[in-house]
């Protein structure tokens, strides 16, 4: 994986069609890098109305639901054991990639954790995702947890 970016669903979806090309016309296509996605949808509105799906450039998505939060609200899904394994797995399965999107609503706090915990995974630099915005505190520390990285807020 040569680059990781987060986005929010908006942009996300700009980078998405830059890849578009009409039919057997590839050579317009702006954009040629591999790429998988990792959308992660609110759970008031039941996700966003879009829906990633693979194709030519487009290797793989997982699409989550979860809600922006760090603790148990009613009427809200907090991230859980099992949205980490599978962000986690995600991750591994497609290593060969050239570009890790995440994107969530606002590009700012559940998309900025799973960047920094990839950016980390992979032994990179995990700063610039903490430059603008603060990443989500629980699920950046669950991703942690859960892939065995140690990190000095979870003790």
């Amino acid at each position: 994986m040569k680059k990781i970016l987060v986005k929010n669903v908006y942009d996300a979806f700009d980078y998405v069609m830059e890849h578009y090309y009409p039919a057997g016309l590839e050579e317009y296509a702006v954009r040629t890098d591999s790429y998988a996605v990792i959308s992660i949808q609110d759970s008031h509105t039941g996700g966003f109305g879009i829906k990633f799906c693979k194709n030519a450039f487009c290797r793989d998505v997982l699409t989550l639901i979860f809600d922006d939060i760090d603790r148990e609200v009613e009427g809200a899904v907090l991230f859980t054991d099992e949205q980490a394994d599978s962000i986690i797995s995600f991750i591994d399965r497609n290593r060969d990639i050239d570009t890790l999107l995440i994107h969530c609503y606002g590009g700012q706090s559940r998309s900025k954790a799973v960047g920094a915990f990839a950016a980390r995974y992979f032994g990179k630099d995990d700063s610039v995702f903490f430059e603008d915005g603060d990443p989500n505190p629980y699920v950046y520390s669950k991703l942690l947890n859960r892939s065995g990285i140690y990190t000095a807020c979870n003790a």
